[in-house]
């Protein structure tokens, strides 16, 4: 309104994302501005590309409306980018679901599709298959520490929209850091894409499999730069000075990344993290996860931060099916004591998302799901991997092995377990005409879109990329989500802000 009086000759235009809201434009108007736009749009903002094989329609809070507060509108969008995928890329036609958000997502796709004719197209199918994943299949997977590059670089600085913000110290040129002067002090920002070719190697292997990949570009670098002394006709030191640009870039990228793999290093090295490693891992390989842990009572009584807390209390909930209600009081009443007694609410909400809840019914789950989708592996091989497995060093995780499985065998051979998981499993078919189905070449991989309701991690990306690159694995992923998280940030989500009580 103060805009519009000092530049009368001045246009308003106003564009909601992802949709017009009768409740935003309600307001607008009672604030008597609604007349002031010259036009009124909507703009659906479905998916956005983060890379070659990787979606996102990064609503942060489509965990929370689903699971707390039984708001369906993020899966109303998730059914809506899908429908412009198949209008683009072709008719999926296979749908596998599990989880109720999956079967709501397929029934208002098969519902569109019902209500518009005309959006079956007659483009040649990309996909083959469309896998539908629940969060809430698998809980476990996201508060479990990433151990891929990519996935420590997320969990340590965090990574939005393809880019981090780095401690300036280790990227300040080599004089000023020795001299302590003019030290830059904005944050190193960077972006992390499989444009930057090094980047694209090293992003999904465990982070102990990346030091020797950086000694070895070093290596190859340096020889590299070394060859202009042997460069002596004109055509030699021609063809050198054409390749120049590119050895800069690659020279300029091992520095940033060798610079980021150390201050990875630092933390990973520490006592606290391995000893939080080694908690998580007892819990996810079932060891002791039916009493209170002392490292979890240590790190309360120290008051390390409180998602630290609540990602392992959760994790060790998720291993076990539920804690023992005394387990869960003790845990409940340290937590309220230390930190105060508005965290409640949160406390309730992770229990409501079933994170953190008592064991019903006395039976515990986990290990029956863990030895048959074989979800521990004591022997990793994280410098050469041939398992999912290394992308926690040891967890394979649940959703991935999932995929894999539906791949080859197929779920029926797993049909026991999938009734243990929450929700239902399903199936669907759409109708292809003649012309539009595929038939396979031989050594040609099926294409499958995996689409996960409530959020993945850079970690279960890493380990579709690896099923995706095994020789005999004949299924390309393609990655889609309604957000790119991690444990802090999923906990963040669900975490209520109440100011603490005033006395």
């Amino acid at each position: 309104r103060e805009d519009r009086g000092r530049s009368p000759q001045r246009d308003f235009h106003i564009l909601f994302v992802p949709r017009r809201s009768l409740l935003c434009e309600q307001w607008l108007k009672e604030q008597g501005v609604l007349g002031s736009f010259i036009h009124r749009e909507q703009y659906s903002l479905d998916l956005i590309p983060f890379d070659g094989d990787l979606l996102s329609m990064e609503s942060e809070s489509a965990f929370k409306e689903c699971y707390l507060e039984s708001d369906q509108t993020s899966l109303y969008h998730a059914a809506k980018g899908l429908m412009t995928l198949q209008a683009l890329y072709g008719t999926i036609p296979q749908i596998f679901g599990k989880g109720d958000c999956a079967r709501h997502v397929a029934n208002m796709m098969i519902r569109m599709k019902r209500e518009f004719p005309g959006s079956q197209n007659s483009i040649f199918p990309v996909f083959d298959t469309l896998l539908l994943l629940d969060r809430n299949v698998d809980l476990l997977t996201p508060l479990a520490t990433q151990l891929t590059y990519e996935g420590l670089i997320d969990e340590i600085y965090g990574i939005q929209n393809t880019y981090v913000k780095l401690p300036p110290e280790k990227f300040a040129p080599k004089k000023q850091g020795e001299g302590g002067k003019d030290l830059p002090t904005e944050p190193k920002k960077l972006q992390l894409n499989s444009a930057e070719e090094l980047y694209a190697e090293i992003r999904d292997k465990n982070f102990n499999a990346v030091g020797s990949v950086l000694s070895k570009k070093a290596k190859i670098i340096s020889a590299a730069f070394e060859e202009r002394h042997h460069a002596k006709t004109v055509g030699e030191i021609k063809q050198f000075v054409s390749q120049l640009p590119h050895m800069q870039a690659a020279r300029s990228s091992l520095a940033n990344h060798t610079s980021i793999a150390e201050l990875i290093k630092d933390i990973t090295t520490s006592e606290d993290f391995f000893d939080n490693l080694t908690v998580e891992q007892e819990f996810m390989s079932g060891i002791d996860t039916d009493k209170v842990n002392n490292y979890i009572e240590d790190c309360i009584a120290q008051k390390h931060p409180l998602i630290k807390i609540l990602r392992l209390v959760c994790l060790q909930s998720v291993c076990n099916s539920g804690l023992k209600q005394k387990v869960l009081d003790h845990y409940k009443r340290e937590i309220l004591q230390t930190y105060g007694y508005e965290h409640i609410l949160t406390l309730n909400n992770l229990e409501k998302a079933g994170l953190l809840k008592p064991q019903t019914g006395g039976r515990n789950n986990y290990p029956t799901i863990r030895k048959t989708l074989r979800l521990w592996m004591d022997d990793v091989n994280e410098q050469s991997p041939n398992d999912i497995s290394y992308v926690y060093s040891g967890y394979a995780p649940l959703s991935v092995r999932l995929a894999q499985l539906l791949a080859r065998p197929g779920w029926r051979s797993i049909e026991e377990v999938l009734k243990m998981l929450p929700g239902p499993h399903f199936e669907e078919r759409q109708q292809l005409p003649t012309g539009l189905q595929k038939k396979r070449q031989q050594g040609e991989n099926r294409v499958t879109l995996v689409f996960f309701l409530g959020g993945v991690t850079y970690a279960e990306i890493a380990a579709l990329r690896f099923l995706s690159q095994m020789e005999d694995g004949g299924t390309e992923y393609i990655i889609a989500t309604t957000k790119l998280i991690n444990g802090t940030t999923w906990i963040k989500s669900l975490m209520e802000k109440l100011e603490p009580a005033p006395f």
